[in-house]
């Protein structure tokens, strides 16, 4: 009994699921130092975040309305009424964002109150505006840019009748590369459409190859270029200019690099054009440039290539008549001149990957003396 009476009151041991598992450390004396640094330079990081930022969207604003394709710089009738569609679009729909922007702020400061704004919680209203807002609105703003969009600007920018124009210009879609034909008469170029001023212009469009889509925006809309068939669209300038266009229909791998120019001439100027663009290549007068000729001529160049008044009569590449009187290489992809020419015969798919104008291995000699002869092409 003694012994059992011993056990009763001696010290029990603490089991394991009361000890104490979950005892910290006292945190060291500087740790709130450490705490008021972190708090400031979270601070720090803040307002710089709030400096930066309007910066960093202002810079976006400016970039986004950087390039030479804008279609609120319309510089034709039918361009002007696009542009116009396009604002009232633009102000419909910041109207619509920036309400949705003000019932969300006003339902975040109104989130521990009931109901609406001094109509209370009024059922019926709820109801009505949902209705209004919800179905209303949207319906006869939808309908409206249908009908404005697909019933009334689409006659204002129909492709005109056949006998119409002053002048008619077949275009066709290459990979990736335009070809421009001035029919009656011989002038063909590449890359680069010539029209007079104020004159309506009737483009013939096709495709050798896939789909492409011409698209001049400031001067005309967008039309598909499908094989098989011919799609038409009217182009106009009303002032002198150079005008970028773009494939707009995604082509194959270097569709990015398929852009024309459109260069819109007073009257005369554009006759002048016409007259030199239909003449056959003059004959090289310096030695080198006779040298280039021969190359030319002897080498693979002939085989996909034209130049009018020689034997070169191939149809694969853009036809070089005139080469060195446009101000592209490459479907707008590098600048004509003789160093970029030079590069570009040296190593076409460095410049240009996916094109079809091969490396001909040719050395720095004679790569110098087909540029001469290329660049007598005016």
């Amino acid at each position: 009994m003694a012994d059992c009476a011993w056990v009763r009151g001696a010290r029990q041991p603490t089991p394991l699921t009361a000890q104490r598992v979950d005892h910290v450390p006292p945190e060291p004396r500087d740790r709130p130092r450490f705490r008021r640094i972190a708090a400031v330079a979270a601070g720090a990081t803040r307002l710089r975040w709030r400096r930066a930022l309007p910066a960093a969207v202002a810079c976006g604003l400016l970039l986004s309305g950087c390039g030479k394709q804008s279609i609120v710089a319309p510089r034709s009738p039918e361009t002007h009424q696009i542009s116009v569609l396009w604002w009232w679009m633009l102000g419909i729909a910041t109207v619509v964002f920036l309400g949705a922007v003000a019932m969300l702020i006003m339902a975040w400061f109104r989130r521990e109150v009931p109901g609406l704004p001094i109509l209370g919680e009024r059922e019926d209203v709820a109801e009505g505006m949902v209705l209004l807002f919800g179905i209303g609105i949207p319906i006869t703003v939808l309908v409206a840019l249908f009908a404005v969009a697909n019933v009334w600007l689409i006659g204002k920018t129909s492709p005109p009748a056949q006998a119409s124009t002053a002048m008619t210009i077949d275009v066709i879609g290459h990979q990736w590369w335009w070809e421009v034909h001035y029919p009656g008469t011989s002038a063909v170029t590449a890359n680069e459409i010539h029209v007079p001023v104020n004159t309506r212009v009737n483009v013939v469009a096709t495709t050798a190859d896939v789909i492409h889509s011409f698209w001049v925006p400031q001067l005309a809309r967008k039309i598909d270029m499908i094989p098989g068939r011919e799609n038409r669209v009217l182009l106009y300038a009303s002032r002198p200019g150079t005008y970028r266009g773009q494939c707009a229909e995604f082509c194959g791998f270097q569709h990015a690099n398929m852009a024309l120019y459109v260069v819109a001439q007073p009257q005369d100027a554009f006759r002048a054009w016409l007259a030199s663009a239909s003449a056959p290549a003059r004959a090289p007068a310096s030695p080198q440039a006779q040298a280039g000729e021969r190359q030319f001529m002897s080498d693979q160049c002939s085989s996909c290539h034209t130049i009018a008044g020689t034997s070169a009569q191939a149809t694969v590449g853009p036809d070089l008549t005139h080469l060195a009187s446009r101000s592209t290489l490459a479907a707008g992809t590098i600048p004509n001149t003789p160093a970029e020419l030079a590069a570009w015969i040296a190593n076409p798919q460095a410049i240009k990957p996916g094109d079809r104008m091969p490396d001909l291995g040719l050395t720095r000699g004679q790569i110098d003396q087909l540029v001469a002869y290329l660049e007598t092409l005016r």
